[in-house]
């Protein structure tokens, strides 16, 4: 029976076919691109685009499971009607191609932030209310979309599970991705500022486990909170130095001054692509990061989370072996 993987290419996906492949099972590694991190992989590569359904149809022929990663990150100001597309049509269109193919059982990966970070709890859970205001951030209120669009095609008889993991940072970053971008800039000492913010940090190892766990002990329509443990910005320097060996000169900057400077982060965000600039939001996410709740992960997924300090350590390695170092977060 074939695993598909959608999003194959992207941090998470590479992660995650390299768990099943590590089960034996066959996988059907799915995206618009190959992309690095399929480097030395036995896996069928089928190119799709989850916003063209013949393309899906296609993809998902013989498949019995589908772990549903593909989506657009925002935080560097990325367009917001691709944000949206892609998190929420682009769910939509997956979930329907599953039901048409007749797959086994849909993990889809969502996001902590489609709860919203900024309501009045004590702690984020399952029950938490979702991100639902047009003030929210259109990554945060696209991601709750989406799991509504699931969930239609639950109501139709799709068996799904969703997945909630936090910040997502560890090894195995071919790309880099945007918070190996924050640690390479660390190493250069070129990241702008160090703010008086934090998140909660989960290793993609861990998240991984879990979304295989999810396949296998899952309760269809039930979500999922991948945490791991908070960390500050200034923290995680302070771990980056002890990994590196090299300090960090970043100058500290109240959260104020860097939401004086969020408009020019967006623009400047938008035109490189790159996360270091501060867009709103990012600092939305560092200013609101409410304690997170694992409890109903640890015990129906047995989700478990490593030191922050132990992924910042394995970043390091991973990022030494293959010489991207010198990128200093470019």
């Amino acid at each position: 029976m074939i695993t598909a993987v959608t999003g194959a290419s992207g941090y998470i996906g590479g992660t995650v076919v390299r768990a099943l492949l590590a089960e034996g099972r066959v996988v059907r590694a799915i995206d618009l691109h190959r992309g690095p991190t399929r480097e030395g992989l036995d896996v069928e590569f089928t190119q799709a685009d989850i916003l063209n359904t013949d393309s899906l149809d296609r993809a998902f022929s013989n498949v019995d499971v589908i772990y549903h990663l593909a989506a657009m990150i925002s935080v560097a100001g990325e367009p917001a009607d691709q944000v949206w597309s892609l998190n929420v049509d682009g769910v939509g269109n997956v979930a329907r191609a599953a039901l048409s193919a007749n797959v086994r059982r849909v993990v889809h990966c969502s996001s902590i932030h489609a709860y919203d970070l900024e309501a009045d709890v004590t702690e984020v859970a399952e029950t938490s209310p979702k991100t639902v205001s047009k003030s929210r951030p259109v990554y945060d209120r696209s991601k709750a979309a989406g799991e509504e669009q699931l969930r239609v095609a639950i109501d139709d008889g799709l068996d799904a599970v969703i997945v909630n993991p936090t910040g997502v940072i560890g090894p195995l970053d071919f790309a880099p991705s945007r918070m190996g971008l924050v640690f390479t800039a660390l190493f250069a000492n070129r990241l702008p500022a160090l703010l008086d913010g934090g998140f909660d940090w989960v290793d993609v190892r861990d998240v991984a486990a879990s979304l295989l766990s999810a396949e296998r002990h899952g309760v269809t329509g039930e979500n999922y909170i991948l945490p791991g443990h908070h960390a500050t910005l200034q923290q995680l320097a302070d771990m980056a130095a002890k990994a590196s060996g090299v300090q960090v000169t970043a100058p500290k900057v109240p959260m104020w001054v860097a939401r004086a400077w969020s408009p020019m982060g967006n623009l400047f965000g938008r035109k490189s692509g790159n996360p270091l600039w501060y867009s709103s939001d990012a600092l939305h996410a560092l200013r609101f990061s409410p304690p997170v709740s694992g409890r109903k992960a640890a015990g129906e997924l047995a989700h478990s989370a490593r030191p922050v300090q132990d992924s910042v350590n394995d970043i390091y390695d991973w990022f030494s072996r293959r010489g991207d170092l010198a990128a200093g977060g470019d």
